[in-house]
Parts: C-alpha cells; structure tokens; sequence
C-alpha cells in the first residue's frame, strides 16, 4: 500500500444559497471573522478545522462534503477505486499547492479527499 495516509476530516464545507448572510451567521456561531473571505469562499480555522462556505452548487457540491487530509491523494483514490468507490470529481488545483477530489461510497455518500503539498 502507499504512503496514502488519513491525517483525519479537518475541512468540511457547507454549501449555502447566500454566501454574504451565511458569513454574518457562522461569524456569529464561531465568535471570529472569516480567515478567508471572497464572494465565492468564505473560510473560517475553528479549532483546528477548517470550515468553508461554497455557493450552493459551485464545483457540484449540493450537500455538506467533508474532506479527509491526505499524504497522498492520487494513492488513495486508488485505492479507493480498487474497494469499489468511484471518483465524482478528479484531483484537482485549487491553489497554494492544494489539491481536491471528491469520491462516492458504495451507497452514494460523497467524501471528499484534500492534500496539501
């Protein structure tokens, strides 16, 4: 097997209908202003996690996703394939040496993966 360690969920995204009130509402929730802010991501660092607002149904996310940090994110989805899950969004860069996929469980369920370089 590779060095497709979990390093645990530490990034769940929420999407939201109105990324501005959604903003006003998790600043009040978590007692902090967003670390980061734009009209497309809004992200706040909470006790170690990291907790993101995404217009609903940017990059096909309808539902909470959350992402388990990876060492290896082209390892585990192999493996993840291989135990019959299927890739719903392939790795991708979303900047700062960050990469994403999204994969489905056998029963549907999305989990997201996350490596940062």
């Amino acid at each position: 097997m590779a060095d497709a360690a979990v390093q645990g969920i530490k990034t769940v995204l929420h999407p939201v209908a109105d990324v501005a009130a959604a903003k006003k509402l998790y600043t009040a929730v978590f007692g902090i202003e967003p670390q980061t802010d734009s009209e497309y991501y809004v992200g706040f660092d909470v006790a170690g996690q990291h907790i993101g607002l995404v217009p609903a149904g940017a990059q096909g996310i309808t539902a909470q996703v959350a992402y388990l940090h990876v060492a290896d994110l082209d390892a585990k989805l192999a493996e993840i394939t291989a135990a019959g899950g299927t890739v719903n969004s392939p790795a991708k860069e979303v900047g700062a040496g960050r990469r994403v996929a999204t994969v489905t469980d056998l029963d549907g369920n999305v989990l997201g993966l996350l490596q940062d370089s």
